[in-house]
């Protein structure tokens, strides 16, 4: 039997009009896992094919990865990351939290922190404190400064499942889902104390926690209940005469400075398994992320963490490992379909939304029968034109609720996250070189010359484009070097589209007048 998100997904992909292929089929045009994806199989997967998962994505979707990724571009850029509440890594940090709380204590102050396990999910394990000392200096936990100031609704703290999709990390293609779920706490708020520190219904927003009070109300409507839309959060905030506008460009930024840390991760990654393939090529990886974000009173976001779409709920499932193909019927069943939070859908809110995000993201993938049959028969169809659709503008063509945030429209704020893509590049570069001096350290470990001089080839040409030097060419290195610039990625993407036969572009490429190549 399959799971309970499995199925949901597998009733969107029904609405679609595709059926599922046997497992053993290797041709299938979409593969969908409920869990993490072996490098090997994105590997193997040809140009056609699309999977749900981009490796190198769990460096922002665990808890431990974000706070460490999150501190480095909190290092170079404090003023663009104030998002993120202040953190510390268990056990490396234990003494700097410490010596945070002798500080406090001299200037008499007090404030709460929660403390979570580092690679936790739904609640467990969660806990609030004021006082530090009884904490083991061991565990691999994060410890955050609690948020003692949230924006509440009717009394109650609540916080925001905002779904994303990326469809491509090379150039880097984000969308923003305008709809979502408010999951309300089911006991009125009080700043915390030392009496109610426990009281987790009160603190603690996760519906995986809150369900299993008696005063958890569910109802059918998007306006009343536990659980809400964020549809219904914006006509909310409207009526209340808050900057409505302001906020979604609030949340779209977090959304992208954070998919920024992620992208040199992702895209070094991502070149591993597709060696060869140019810059600008066809994705044959996708994301749905669940964003959780907390608004505290002047209704500014804070991050909380970031999880990947398709996890089961129950996460002893996850151990099984279930691969789901799905493909789509065109005159004969040709045509070829989390990272977390769950497609469970146990109210009629949840239905309603996750089935607009998968709606919504398959047709931004404008996943075609004719895709496979132009890969198979290229040689015979170079000059074939193959019309896109699902996407008008930056819109998705079901609704207007799913808009592209990068690379966004107004060149300010493009040449402002360019900046901040060429930041995170250079601490990601910075962290491979000390690895690679560590290696070298290393008595038992033994490189040869050709690959020592070959990495220090690769370094120079990585230091050159960072600083917006040409490169000197010296053969192409996809696997490490930064993505080209969006000049030269441009030429390329023209020049393919006229001479390569398999260069049809999808929904999400038909925008070539308007995207730029970020220096990612």
């Amino acid at each position: 039997m399959p799971s309970l998100p499995q199925e949901r997904v597998r009733l969107v992909i029904d609405e679609m009009g595709f059926m599922k292929t046997p497992d053993e089929d290797e041709t299938s045009n979409l593969i969908w896992y409920d869990s993490a994806v072996q490098q090997e199989k994105i590997a193997e997967l040809q140009n056609y094919q699309r999977i749900n998962h981009f490796p190198g994505m769990g460096e922002i979707c665990r808890k431990d990865f974000l706070a460490r990724n999150m501190t480095k571009m909190i290092k170079s850029r404090p003023l663009d990351y104030t998002f993120v509440p202040r953190t510390w890594i268990f056990p490396a940090e234990y003494t700097q939290f410490q010596n945070y709380m002798k500080e406090l204590k001299k200037k008499r102050k007090q404030k709460t922190f929660i403390v979570k396990p580092a690679n936790g999910a739904m609640g467990h394990g969660i806990s609030l404190i004021r006082n530090g000392d009884k904490l083991p200096s061991q565990d691999h936990l994060i410890v955050q400064e609690y948020i003692e100031k949230p924006f509440l609704m009717e009394g109650y703290k609540f916080d925001l499942r905002i779904y994303i999709l990326v469809t491509s990390c090379d150039p880097l293609k984000i969308f923003l889902y305008h709809d979502g779920l408010v999951r309300m706490g089911t006991e009125k708020y009080i700043p915390p104390n030392e009496s109610n520190l426990t009281q987790l219904y009160m603190h603690l927003t996760n519906y995986s926690v809150n369900k299993h009070n008696e005063r958890f109300e569910r109802d059918e409507t998007e306006n009343k209940g536990s659980k809400r839309s964020i549809k219904w959060f914006t006509e909310f905030l409207q009526a209340n005469q808050h900057d409505v506008a302001k906020f979604w460009s609030d949340i779209s930024e977090l959304v992208v400075k954070t998919l920024i840390v992620a992208e040199p991760h992702v895209l070094h990654a991502y070149r591993m398994c597709r060696p060869g393939q140019p810059p600008g090529s066809e994705s044959v990886c996708f994301e749905v992320l669940g964003f959780d974000i907390l608004l505290d009173r002047k209704l500014k976001p804070w991050l909380l963490e970031g999880q990947w779409e398709g996890r089961i709920q129950d996460e002893k499932k996850q151990s099984l490992h279930k691969r789901e193909h799905l493909s789509r019927v065109f005159k004969t069943v040709e045509s070829r379909i989390n990272r977390a939070p769950s497609f469970g859908t146990d109210q009629k809110i949840d239905y309603d939304v996750k089935r607009g995000v998968l709606l919504n993201a398959l047709k931004l993938l404008n996943i075609r029968k004719r895709d496979s049959l132009r890969y198979e028969s290229r040689s015979q169809r170079k000059n074939t034109k193959i019309d896109t659709w699902g996407i008008i503008g930056n819109f998705c063509l079901s609704d207007s609720y799913c808009r592209r945030i990068y690379p966004p429209e107004d060149k300010t704020l493009l040449e402002k996250y360019e900046n901040l893509l060429a930041v995170a590049f250079q601490t990601f570069l910075s962290g491979r070189a000390a690895s690679f001096q560590r290696e070298l350290n290393n008595p038992l470990k033994r490189m040869k010359e050709e690959d020592i001089l070959d990495l220090l080839e690769q370094c120079e040409i990585d230091d050159e484009k960072l600083m917006g030097k040409t490169a000197k060419p010296r053969g192409p290195k996809p696997l490490s070097a930064m993505p080209e610039s969006s000049e030269i990625m441009k030429r390329q993407k023209y020049s393919s589209s006229d001479s390569s036969p398999g260069s049809g572009s999808s929904s999400s490429e038909s925008e070539d007048s308007e995207e730029r190549r970020a220096p990612q």
